[in-house]
């Protein structure tokens, strides 16, 4: 299960031919994305196992299974700052309980980033989604 806005990413890299272009294209994401306040850049919002700094803030609207799931995120990397747009497009808008059901992974591989991340973007990329998971099964309850 993928929203609209992730499946009009999908089309986008579909439509770039080369991984410089959609490179750009998860860079272009990520300035397009409003920064996190300073005030919110805690150890609680801190997302661990990242080589970049990286925070998500959850945004739950509701409680239990139905809850709207969504999240506002930021890093100091514009790449990262990227991934956490494409992370958003992926996952804002579900309830919870589809939420804590995506199969990021394989979502994720319809983009080839796996192919193209390096290995730390990768394990961060792994901890941003786990993270997401984690909030979304405890909003679900």
């Amino acid at each position: 299960m993928a929203t609209e806005a992730f499946e009009e990413i999908v089309e986008t890299f579909d439509f770039l031919d080369d991984w410089e272009d959609r490179y750009r294209h998860v860079i272009e994401l990520g300035k397009a994305m409003p920064a996190l306040d300073e005030a919110v850049k805690v150890p609680a919002t801190k997302v661990e196992g990242c080589a970049s700094q990286v925070w998500l803030l959850p945004q739950i609207a509701g409680r239990g299974p139905d809850a709207r799931f969504d999240f506002r995120g930021d890093s100091d990397a514009m790449i990262v700052r990227g991934l956490i747009a494409i992370l958003h497009a992926l996952y804002s808008g579900l309830s919870a309980r589809e939420a804590s059901a995506v199969d990021a992974q394989a979502e994720l591989a319809r983009l080839g980033l796996d192919e193209h991340l390096s290995s730390q973007r990768s394990n961060g990329l792994r901890a941003m989604v786990g993270r997401l998971r984690k909030l979304a099964s405890e909003a679900a309850g």
